[in-house]
């Protein structure tokens, strides 16, 4: 008999660790190859993890909602074929997920995007000895401008010492207050920021804190008799949090544009049938405000970028996020990778593969990560606007509203004349740090030009 280690895998480049949601096999259950052990989640995304080999599960070293790091043993399975048990695969080899293209920045640990949260990975904070950090962890500590050494000396409070994200923030706080002195360290390592010239080890100033280190205090809530508390379940609190940073990232602005797509609503009306006939699916209109955003960027390449510190990245592929309501009531955006590039017959396939994946939890990694603007369809639940927050580490999102009719005025070669039109609200909230009103303004209106010159006599 031979004994089978097996991985924690790698859910993605920039996941470091996951959490256990579930053991599906129990010790001494006989196991197949390809069966099902445990269900885990990360910041991104909630996956399976399969057995590589067959045998019986006869040992386990972490329980459910034990967070794990990536390549950590987390079960012994005894096979009936000698092997040697150092031969396991690498993680990779037991899930297999395409990484993010090169020029894509890691994600920043959403919703998130589970949301679909990419954000530039920060250089990596090198400890003085073996103690492991996340990619959140490190993120804060770079923007936070807390050194190797400053970071080494805070006490963990997660598995075996580790420092989770509660630990460090608490410590930003205290070290705000200048409550703080780091443990002494041998050699001084400098600071990540090169705009700071004291040791990092310093307690920080008590008077005029930075931005980045005012603190911000939520306000106490009465709880009545007939209240009720619920706890926010793990997606919640990631949007939570990645909502509350996007505000804080990035001065938002919203700019308005009302459209008229008369022409979509009846060649959607006119093809629908023949389309879901031939093509075996249903046509709906977010395609259509797929295909006209991907035009607008093509036009307005300056609206599809990142920022990262006083660098703008501009990004070559036009990956387009689609916010997706799940049942949960919480919310995902899966990317559709190089928009562009598709005609409206694979756009459809493409949004309502990923829906339909998306309300079921069979989504991928790496499908929810690398996009580079973000379309939230508000119209669907019978809104006509709305200012969305932006997807971070991307620029703008734009929000769309319901279609309604109106009494409009247009103008004909005999003169004005009043019709009743399909008229929907456009809204693009974007980073005023880098997109200012003209362009903000040029490009939603551009969409909305672009909406409004749609082809009703357009061949499937």
């Amino acid at each position: 008999m031979a004994r089978y280690e097996l991985i924690m895998p790698k859910m993605g480049e920039s996941v470091a660790e996951a959490t256990i949601i579930k053991w599906v096999k129990n010790i001494g259950e006989k196991i197949e190859a390809d069966d099902n052990i445990l269900e885990i989640a990360t910041d991104k995304v909630d996956s399976e993890v399969p057995s590589p080999v067959s045998g019986t599960l006869v040992e386990t070293f972490f329980g459910e909602n034990d967070v794990v790091q990536v390549g950590a043993t987390i079960a012994i399975i005894e096979t009936a074929v000698a092997e040697d048990p150092v031969s396991s695969p690498e993680p990779e080899s037991q899930i297999k997920i395409d990484e993010p293209q090169a020029e894509e920045l890691p994600d920043l640990d959403l919703v998130n995007a589970t949301l679909g949260r990419t954000e530039t990975a920060p250089a990596p904070i090198k400890s003085s000895g073996i103690r492991f950090y996340s990619p959140l962890v490190r993120t804060i500590a770079e923007s936070e401008n807390i050194s190797s050494a400053e970071l080494d000396s805070i006490q963990g409070t997660g598995s075996e010492g580790r420092v989770t994200k509660q630990d460090i923030l608490a410590y930003v706080e205290q070290r705000a207050s200048g409550n703080v002195v780091a443990t002494p360290v041998k050699v001084a390592e400098p600071v990540q920021s090169a705009t700071v010239t004291q040791p990092a080890t310093a307690a920080a100033p008590k008077t005029s804190p930075s931005p980045s280190t005012i603190e911000i205090k939520t306000p106490a809530v009465s709880v009545g008799g007939a209240d009720e508390i619920i706890e926010m379940d793990r997606m919640r609190k990631l949007i939570a949090d990645h909502m509350v940073m996007s505000k804080h990232v990035s001065p938002h602005v919203t700019s308005f544009v009302e459209a008229d797509v008369t022409n979509i609503v009846q060649w959607r009306e006119k093809v629908k049938k023949s389309f879901e006939k031939r093509e075996g699916e249903k046509i709906t209109f977010t395609p259509i405000f797929i295909e006209a955003v991907a035009k607008a960027i093509k036009d307005l390449p300056m609206v599809n970028v990142s920022v990262d510190g006083t660098k703008i990245i501009i990004r070559k592929n036009i990956n387009i996020g689609m916010a997706t309501a799940l049942p949960s009531g919480n919310l995902i955006v899966p990317v559709i990778k190089n928009a562009d590039q598709m005609n409206l017959v694979g756009l459809t396939k493409s949004v309502n593969d990923l829906a339909n994946r998306a309300r079921n939890n069979k989504l991928q990694p790496d499908e929810i990560q690398g996009g580079t603007f973000t379309l939230t369809n508000v119209g669907s639940f019978g809104n006509v606007m709305g200012t969305p927050i932006i997807n971070q580490p991307q620029a703008a999102i734009l929000a769309v509203g319901a279609i309604k009719k109106k009494p409009a005025v247009i103008e004909t070669e005999f003169g004005d004349v009043i019709a009743i039109r399909h008229m929907m609200f456009l809204s693009l909230s974007y980073d005023h740090r880098v997109v200012d009103g003209s362009l903000g303004g040029s490009f939603v209106r551009k969409v909305a030009d672009y909406l409004e010159a749609f082809d009703p006599n357009r061949d499937i």
